[in-house]
């Protein structure tokens, strides 16, 4: 008998054709890849070998090619099982080759694994298999007078009906674990199954302010549900407040049941199996099937949700720098006082105070302005950061009061303030302030995240900072993998300065670790400021892979070597020297003239090179000590302040996008509460029939123009639209 063998990968071929990409372009990467290298310096680095991919490419390619081989892991799982329960066969190797999902695996599997004894397994061990196949056949004769023959009461068959009820079982369980019978329930209840909601009995109770009023009775489609309301469902069940169940057409399902295991035969057999099938589907397809539909909605929407708070969390740390300002951290509080911090332009901390500017037991309005003015006009304060929490809008008023009757050139700027205090209770900030209280660092970060957003966000849990949507309830893996990316990719886009960067920063370069990174510091602070990149080599457990990778994303201002400013790799210095040498420039944007015409695959082919190399080589000895959060919108800054009953359907307001969902954007337009634009107005009448994506509309940070469409004082809500015309339209 010749040996059934599964089939050998091609993970390049395959992943290609998933992505529909070329092959070599995956060849090459996944070579990369595997060599070590980081996917920033693949995407900036190799765009020669990869053929210009981007990173979502590079890391598409990346994730498709570990679940091909976890897919072909579990193949391989899944045979040497049946190869050692004696079921290995021809068929079977077969359907196993062909399923391309782990589902498909597990269906497959199912009928051979390992299982507690099922009333099934007893009707086997006694003897009643032959009556099952007798069964199977459609005899003529009476299968009761059949069944007597199998009558024993020592195998705990006492009469024809412990026979009947134990074939039934037998043909029950054969029907549960067919795998092309589950495959097609699962398809058609994916197609067609309705998720039902009901407020729980006393579930209202738990539920005082009608969070999930909406799904108190609720029916939808599976195909046309969103995923913020799946998880909002998932989060109303697990609060107690919702019931949920799962709604398909029973009749139709057993109707295809019959047809494929009964046909147009007759006899008593029919009846048998009809039963059989009905007691599979209640007992085990359906339920199996629901749990399923239940997971795949979730992980549906789990998963986009994921995206959106990566989404977000990058708009949000590339947001445009508050450059040479001094600054006044403020974080409102009532009882124990709202705490002001001092930074120079730099974030250096200068001064702090507490003041008690709100009614509450030291009440002193007084002495708080005094103090704001003195901290002002002492250390030449320009902006105030104004934390969006607690008693937020009554220090609004209050700084607005201070600007307008004794500082008239102050301006300030509401910040969202969410981490602020994971910042201030965590060893980061401990070991940064030991001598602060934890109050009085919230306001430093306050004040320092409004002057760099990346430098001071990135030492907070990206889970606090508030830009995501049921975040809590996502699983912790795959949204910690995403966030890691997310901060992986926005600061090897912007890059660091070598010499002020933090070791929480420095960790998310390109090829460093925690460890690499607290060593840079510790070398920084023994030995002084780098003047060159090539001292990275003297960092102790920062070998050469590390320095390859990282290097060309960590910047010296005013060092030695003009090109580490640049985000040009010191491997193509000699390239770099060579075009300056040939065109007479010098580095910076007073050469474009003279360095932009050198940008052609002559010259490259005269200086040995890929053209994306030399493009971006050229590019940045314009550009030197590039930042690409400058070209962003910046912070609004004010003088006055608003309140929820200043709002007026139909006034026109600037504002900050906060947040993103898929069911609208959270825009902060000066009050302290944030208003929503509807996805239906971000788009004009003619295009609401179309799917919308936000995010194709707006970003976290983004500055826009909107229009007060209603404003609910008693919820605290307020409705927004990005078109005047939609502001007398109904939601």
């Amino acid at each position: 008998m010749m040996e059934i063998k599964l089939p050998e990968i091609d993970l390049v071929h395959d992943v290609a054709e998933m992505l529909n990409l070329p092959q070599t372009k995956v060849a090459a990467t996944t070579e990369l890849l595997d060599e070590g290298n980081t996917v920033p310096f693949i995407a900036r680095y190799r765009k020669e070998a990869t053929g210009n991919l981007d990173e979502v490419q590079i890391r598409d390619i990346q994730t498709a090619t570990k679940r091909l081989t976890d897919l072909q892991a579990r193949k391989v799982t899944v045979q040497k099982a049946l190869i050692e329960q004696g079921a290995w066969q021809a068929t079977i190797a077969k359907n196993l080759a062909q399923a391309d999902n782990m589902q498909a695996v597990e269906d497959l599997y199912l009928p051979f694994k390992q299982k507690r004894r099922t009333k099934a397994t007893v009707a086997k061990e006694a003897g009643l298999m032959p009556f099952a196949q007798l069964v199977q056949r459609f005899p003529a004769e009476s299968l009761r007078k059949a069944a007597q023959a199998y009558v024993d009461e020592a195998r705990g068959l006492p009469d024809v009906d412990a026979v009947m009820a134990g074939v039934h079982e037998i043909f029950a369980e054969v029907i549960g674990e067919n795998a092309g019978l589950r495959d097609w329930i699962r398809r058609y209840t994916r197609d067609n199954g309705r998720l039902v909601t009901k407020l729980k009995r006393d579930g209202e109770t738990k539920d005082e302010k009608h969070v999930f009023e909406l799904y108190y009775d609720f029916d939808q489609k599976f195909k046309n549900l969103a995923n913020h309301q799946v998880l909002a469902i998932n989060r109303g069940e697990n609060e107690q407040v919702l019931t949920v169940s799962i709604d398909v057409d029973t009749e139709a399902i057993l109707r295809y049941l019959k047809f494929r295991l009964i046909g147009s035969k007759i006899g008593e057999s029919k009846d048998v199996l009809l039963a059989a099938a009905s007691d599979a589907y209640k007992r085990f397809i359906g339920p199996a099937i629901a749990r399923e539909m239940r997971h795949e909605l979730t992980e549906k929407a789990a998963t986009d949700a994921i995206k959106v708070f990566g989404t977000n969390l990058y708009h949000l740390l590339m947001g445009s720098p508050l450059r040479g300002r001094v600054v006044l951290g403020f974080d409102p509080g009532i009882r124990t006082g709202s705490k002001l911090a001092v930074v120079d332009e730099n974030g250096k901390f200068l001064d702090k105070v507490v003041i008690y500017p709100h009614r509450a037991a030291k009440y002193d309005p007084a002495g708080a302005r005094r103090e704001i003015i003195r901290l002002v006009n002492t250390y030449h304060v320009s902006l105030v950061a104004i934390g969006n929490g607690t008693a937020s809008r009554e220090s609004q008023a209050f700084i607005a009061d201070i600007i307008k009757t004794d500082l008239p050139h102050l301006q300030y700027v509401v910040v969202n303030e969410s981490g602020a205090s994971v910042y201030s209770a965590s060893d980061v900030a401990r070991e940064e302030f030991p001598d602060l209280h934890v109050e009085e660092r919230s306001a430093i970060s306050i004040a320092r995240r409004l002057q760099d957003p990346m430098a001071e966000l990135i030492k907070i849990d990206p889970q606090a900072v508030g830009v995501g949507q049921y975040q809590h309830d996502l699983p912790t893996k795959e949204l910690t993998q995403e966030l890691d990316t997310v901060l992986e990719s926005a600061v090897n886009q912007v890059g660091v300065n070598l010499n002020t960067a933090s070791p929480q920063l420095l960790q998310h370069i390109a090829g460093l670790t925690k460890t690499t990174a607290n060593n840079i510091v510790v070398y920084r602070n023994d030995n002084g400021a780098f003047t060159t990149r090539n001292e990275l080599k003297k960092v102790p457990k920062l070998g050469p892979k590390a320095f390859e990778q990282a290097a060309g994303f960590l910047r010296i201002p005013n060092g030695k070597n003009a090109l580490d400013n640049t985000d040009i790799h010191p491997e193509s210095y000699t390239l770099a020297k060579a075009i300056l040498k040939e065109t007479g420039a010098a580095i910076g944007a007073n050469s474009s003239a003279q360095l932009q015409p050198m940008i052609s695959q002559e010259m490259a082919d005269h200086f040995n090179v890929g053209l994306p190399t030399l493009t971006d080589v050229i590019d940045s000895l314009t550009h030197p000590g590039r930042d690409l959060r400058d070209s962003t919108q910046g912070a609004v800054l004010r003088s006055d302040v608003l309140t929820l009953k200043d709002l007026k359907p139909g006034m026109e307001l600037q504002g900050t996008v906060r947040n993103v969902v898929d069911f609208g954007a959270f825009v902060d337009v000066g009050v302290h509460e944030d208003g929503l634009v509807h996805v239906n107005n971000m788009v004009e009448h003619r295009q609401r029939n179309l799917k919308v994506d936000p995010h194709q509309h707006v970003a976290v940070g983004d500055v826009v123009t909107v229009w007060v469409k209603n404003v609910d004082v008693a919820r605290e809500r307020i409705g927004l639209t990005l078109f005047q015309d939609q502001v007398t339209e109904n939601q």
